[in-house]
């Protein structure tokens, strides 16, 4: 199932990174895969991870399993095919969350570690769904490269939907049943995860974060290394080192900008 597979998926992902030299890991820690409990399990997937004083606690990234009232083709539907879980892996653990938590735990600024902002995290591990691919991740599965793509395509729509569906509901009077339809016919979302969606957009307006997250780091990355992808690790590493403050105030910090502003 997706827990054990994801488990599978954790220890390449990894090697990905050290062999590719795409960004620095701090520190020895591993992240553990479980089943998401039962009164947790308002998104497919999403990962805990203890605070810069938590000592001895483990980072858990979490799948939830299908709703059990649901008919079995949706939840058929809602499982994850492997490429698309591979996504996933990317965006909780190596390099996504996780590893932005490694960094943020360790991060000079006390405020950069206590209060990581929800663009800069969401943000950040979108993000890296996108630059892996585009790092050779595909290439490690061969004929399945195609599908892998396919599957980040989907992802960022979801993303996308989310945008659209949370200024939607929050300014522009879409209903809850408009959110899940749109989830369904403009991102081709399977009908289980369009319900959870929707539902999670009536309270997270915020989760627009990750798509504006996204083209903020991408488009700083793209001023700051002027193109020259050698820099990659050079700005992940800078980028993170910041622990997770706004995004322009990074921005105005590694560009040297005489002020602080969202840059698309």
């Amino acid at each position: 199932g997706p827990v054990a597979e994801a488990r599978r998926q954790l220890p390449p992902l990894k090697q990905f990174l050290i062999d590719k030299d795409i960004v620095s890991i701090p520190g020895t820690e591993e992240a553990k895969v479980e089943e998401s409990p039962p009164y947790n399990r308002q998104n497919s997937a999403y990962i805990d991870i203890p605070g810069p004083y938590e000592k001895g606690l483990p980072s858990v990234y979490y799948i939830s399993p299908p709703d059990p009232t649901w008919d079995k083709a949706t939840q058929d539907g809602f499982v994850p095919g492997k490429y698309d879980l591979l996504g996933t892996s990317v965006h909780e653990v190596w390099p996504g969350h996780f590893l932005n938590f490694l960094h943020a735990n360790r991060a000079q600024s006390i405020f950069g570690k206590l209060f990581v902002g929800y663009a800069f995290a969401e943000g950040w591990a979108h993000y890296t769904e996108e630059m892996m691919m585009d790092a050779g991740l595909g290439d490690t599965v061969g004929k399945d490269a195609a599908e892998m793509k396919v599957g980040q395509l989907s992802n960022a729509l979801l993303r996308n939907c989310r945008y659209l569906s949370a200024i939607g509901l929050h300014a522009r009077g879409m209903t809850v049943a408009q959110s899940e339809e749109l989830f369904k016919t403009e991102c081709y979302q399977d009908a289980g995860n369009s319900k959870q969606q929707a539902a999670r957009g009536t309270y997270d307006p915020g989760y627009l974060n990750y798509t504006m997250g996204k083209l903020m780091i991408r488009k700083l990355r793209d001023d700051w290394t002027k193109g020259d992808r050698t820099k990659w690790k050079a700005f992940h590493d800078e980028f993170l080192s910041y622990g997770g403050p706004p995004i322009p105030m990074v921005r105005q910090a590694m560009m040297k900008e005489a002020e602080a502003k969202a840059v698309f």
